[in-house]
Order: structure tokens, then C-alpha cells, then sequence
């Protein structure tokens, strides 16, 4: 396992808030940690679901809605609110949850920003469309996942060029649908950066200069919230400025610019 890391390393290097997510595996824990020291190693919310289902088969029905719920919590607040009712249902599970350890599967507990990127469903999708593929020759499997690469760069590119949005097609419809939100909020001034947002009987307070929000959202999603939307449209400012470069459709375009090597015909 540790020789398979190194040779990823090799090839995609060592980027900035890098983080690995995967299934609660010793080997690859271990493997990844010798490999990429100080990485932190998060675990993929999913599995774990599947763990607590076998392990603790009574009262999972009920747990999986506030499971995933508590996963996802934005501030520390609703993570303890709702880690508090898995208490209530299973005091095994809270236990076992806690020996995984909370910033391993919480979102709002992770050492650097998850954003959206709970589950390490990349990588299954990918085992699944090559299930059948593991029985070929190793040269023929080789070629497989070369041309599959292939064509899903090549459609992940059109599919970038084919974007006329300053964001890809899933953040820009959240951004939307954040916007739509922000229509009914009123903004109190506090200063030209912090601004009180009233949310029917709630209030969010927003920094704009730091890009956060008492919600958790603005800065976990680093995606303008409906309550940042509210306070931009207050001060009549263009939301351009706040949201994560990684969600620009020029990143997608970069990601998909590289093209896979391609092969010559066999006699050559």
C-alpha cells in the first residue's frame, strides 16, 4: 500500500490544504501517513454510516437522518445539539463516533476547510465502472483505464467550455439558490465590513472583510451564504469577490486542459 502512495506522490506532488478522505482503513491510514506526513486523513462520512449499520444494528433508522445531519453541521452548536440526540438513541454509537474521532468524519471539526467533500465517493465510482475490468491482462487493464481517462477528461472539458457562469454548474446553482434566499433578509450596519442579518426571527452577524459568517457557511463552503448575499446586495456589491477559486469554471477548465498520453499503435 505504502508503494502505491508513493508512486501517487510522485505523479500529483504535494498541494496546499491538501487532505486525503477515504474508507476507515488501517493499511491505507497508515500507508498515506508515512507517505504524506502532516496530511491530515479524514474518513469518508459514508463508510462509517455503513460501519454503525453492522455494528449497532438496532435504532439505526432512526440515526441515519441525524447522522448525516451531524456530519454536515456548520457550527460547533448544531454539531453538539445533534451529537447530544445520537446520545439519547445509542450511547454506543456516540462512544464509537468519538473513539473515530470528531474531526476524522465532522465537518465543522476538520483542521482544514472539507467544503463540500464528506465522502470519498470519487474513488468509488471509479472501482465500480472498472469491476469488470480487473479480470483483463495487466497491459489490457493498463489500456482500459487509459482510454476511460481519456474520455472523461475530454467530456469534463467540453462540459467546462460549455459553461457561460463565473462558477461551475453545481456551485452557481447553490449561489443561486442562496441569492433567492436573501431577497427576504434585512442588514443592519455595523461597520463597512460587519453587518447584522435579520432572518425572520434570527440574526447572523457577516464579516465581509474575513469572509465569515456566524451561520458557519460562508467560511466552511468558502461560497457566499444567503446571509453574505444579503449583506453584498446591501452594499450593492458584486459577490465576484467571495467565493473559493476552486469553484471558478476556469479551474475546471485547467484541471482538464492536461490531456492523457496517448498510445501509438501497437507495432510502433
Amino acid at each position: 500500500m505504502g508503494v502505491v502512495f508513493e508512486q501517487f506522490k510522485h505523479a500529483y506532488g504535494e498541494k496546499l490544504n491538501m487532505y486525503v478522505i477515504s474508507d476507515w482503513n488501517e493499511s491505507i491510514l497508515k500507508a498515506t501517513s508515512s507517505v504524506y506526513t502532516g496530511i491530515p486523513h479524514y474518513a469518508c462520512m459514508w463508510h462509517i454510516w455503513t460501519n454503525i449499520r453492522s455494528k449497532f444494528k438496532k435504532g439505526y433508522i432512526k440515526l441515519s437522518e441525524l447522522y448525516f445531519a451531524t456530519t454536515r453541521s456548520y457550527t460547533l452548536d448544531e454539531f453538539n445539539e445533534r451529537i447530544s440526540k445520537i446520545e439519547e438513541i445509542g450511547t454506543r454509537v456516540k462512544a464509537y463516533l468519538y473513539d473515530i474521532g470528531y474531526h476524522r468524519w465532522s465537518r465543522v471539526h476538520a483542521t482544514v476547510y472539507r467544503r463540500w467533500t464528506m465522502t470519498s465517493n470519487i474513488e468509488e465510482s471509479l472501482n465500480a465502472v472498472t469491476k469488470d475490468a480487473r479480470d483483463l491482462p495487466v497491459v489490457e487493464l493498463l489500456e482500459y483505464m487509459r482510454t476511460l481517462l481519456e474520455r472523461w477528461t475530454n467530456e469534463k472539458l467540453l462540459n467546462a467550455k460549455g459553461m457561460f457562469t463565473y462558477l461551475g454548474k453545481k456551485y452557481n446553482k447553490e449561489l443561486e439558490d442562496n441569492r433567492t434566499l436573501s431577497q427576504k433578509m434585512r442588514v443592519r450596519d455595523s461597520t463597512d465590513y460587519i453587518h447584522t442579518v435579520i432572518d425572520g426571527v434570527k440574526r447572523f452577524i457577516v464579516c465581509l472583510q474575513n469572509k465569515r459568517c456566524s451561520c458557519g457557511q460562508f467560511q466552511l463552503d468558502e461560497l457566499s451564504c444567503a446571509h453574505a448575499l444579503a449583506a453584498l446586495r446591501h452594499r450593492n456589491e458584486s459577490y465576484e469577490n467571495y467565493y473559493s477559486p476552486y469553484y471558478k469554471r476556469e479551474s475546471l477548465l485547467q484541471t482538464y486542459e492536461i490531456p492523457v498520453d496517448m498510445l501509438p499503435d501497437e507495432s510502433k
